[in-house]
């Protein structure tokens, strides 16, 4: 049963989606308001194919996009990986595959197509105008997901200017029911025209209002990440591409509930918690947002603050996923993603995980040629913990070295100041002082340089 809702029609600046349903204008002509009916999303998928594209690459990422999708909360009824020499600027496939995807369309009762490419705005209006159904790309489909996700404030915050963004250069895709009202001679604006340049300064207006609230809660996070940073505990970001394990490995190693689920951008939120290591000692772990292939920029600039979490911290521990079917594209996504926030030497630790549904041995043989000293296990089995938690903690002393200091038996104030600021491993009372093992962070060590010993 459908339900019918009255919006004002200045306000509708987003997709056609709410929730993963598909929003059907039916206008009203004597009054500036409409009304949305809410349907169930039935899309076709498509994903367009180079000539010099392999058939498996084109396969894996229809397999993403249709991941997406299905996390968007849309039913697929049909997927197309469709050839293309090349770019139509006009409709981006031409006028005879457009014919033909218009007839799989309407055999499959889709109302909504999505396409792997993103969709320039001029073509986006044409494809439309000639399926008479919504067609969208990978973008907004991602957009849809992050908005649908959103917890916290920054998140909200970062989702509602990335979707600003994208939907600035194409408000006219909303507003051709207004078009009729355009006319007269040169130089006179009908009151269609006069809308839409009224609804670009609001969203004009909106996107500096949301950047506003962002610089006040990105200065927030950077006062707690500042506090952080400068506490005496180690600190490490999982990161890795969408749907990874990187959340479930986090509640593994902290024993704590963050939001796990088999889809894709379940975790958008940065969350930290605090790790025992085998040898007793202390860990700062955050699980980051996941990686994806080409992410739409608006999102990439928007998510930047809480994509820079890992450049913060003492170091990486990269999650891999050996059940995808693409990893190695994966795997150099997650790379390309850390060297762009500059993080490409920072010290990291690689973990294999889902060993146990290894989709390609010689991607996992690639990496692990790239990184020896990787380690391969799975959460779900939980093999190969022992060994990952080994390498984390090795890790993390090597970001907090141990030192070595003879202190005057006069100077308890400096054993105090390593127990506030580092970890005290042993502290013997000889005649000639107190010798004391610690791990203490390099802002701190210099402060004790003169009382070290080898």
């Amino acid at each position: 049963m459908t339900t019918k809702v009255t919006i004002p029609i200045v306000f509708l600046y987003l997709p056609f989606f709410s929730n993963g349903h598909l929003e059907e204008p039916a206008f009203d002509t004597t009054s500036s308001l409409y009304e949305t009916a809410a349907l169930e999303t039935k899309t076709l998928v498509i994903v367009l194919k180079d000539p010099q594209e392999e058939k498996r690459h084109a396969e894996a990422r229809l397999e993403e996009l249709l991941s997406l999708v299905d996390t968007m909360g849309a039913k697929v009824v049909g997927s197309l990986i469709v050839p293309l020499r090349t770019m139509n600027a006009s409709t981006l496939i031409g006028a005879g595959k457009v014919a033909e995807i218009g007839v799989v369309a309407e055999e499959a009762t889709a109302n909504c197509i999505v396409f792997d490419h993103d969709i320039p705005p001029r073509c986006q209006r044409n494809l439309e105008e000639a399926l008479g159904i919504a067609v969208i790309d990978r973008q907004e489909v991602i957009l849809q997901i992050f908005s649908d996700r959103a917890a916290t404030k920054e998140a909200v915050l970062q989702v509602a200017l990335a979707r600003q963004q994208y939907s600035l250069p194409r408000l006219t895709r909303k507003w051709t029911h207004l078009s009729r009202q355009r006319g007269g001679t040169q130089g006179n604006k009908g009151a269609g025209e006069t809308q839409l340049e009224l609804d670009r300064r609001i969203v004009t207006s909106r996107i500096s209002q949301l950047q506003d609230e962002l610089r006040k809660v990105e200065a927030q996070r950077s006062v707690q990440r500042k506090n952080r940073c400068e506490g005496s505990t180690p600190t490490a970001a999982i990161v890795g591409y969408t749907n990874a394990g990187k959340s479930s490995l986090l509640n593994y190693l902290c024993d704590s509930d963050v939001l796990v689920e088999n889809k894709l951008f379940a975790t958008l939120d940065p969350t930290t918690r605090k790790v025992q290591l085998p040898n007793g000692s202390d860990l700062l772990l955050t699980d980051t947002v996941g990686f994806v292939s080409d992410l739409p920029h608006h999102l990439v600039d928007a998510f930047k603050s809480t994509l820079e979490e890992a450049a913060y911290d003492d170091f990486i521990i990269l999650v891999c996923d050996a059940a995808h079917p693409d990893m190695l594209r994966c795997y150099d996504t997650t790379l390309a993603v850390l060297e762009s926030l500059g993080c490409q030497d920072k010290p990291m630790v690689v973990f294999i995980n889902k060993m146990d549904m290894v989709d390609n041995q010689f991607a996992v043989s690639k990496i692990l040629a790239d990184h020896p000293d990787a380690v391969c296990g799975s959460i779900r089995q939980q093999t190969g913990m022992k060994e990952l938690l080994e390498a984390i903690e090795l890790k993390a002393h090597e970001t907090h070295p141990e030192h070595r200091y003879l202190f005057p038996n006069t100077r308890h104030d400096l054993v105090a100041f390593i127990r506030a600021n580092g970890t005290l491993i042993s502290a013997e009372y000889l005649p000639e002082g107190i010798q004391v093992s610690a791990r203490i962070p390099d802002r701190f060590a210099h402060k004790l340089e003169n009382f070290s010993i080898l």
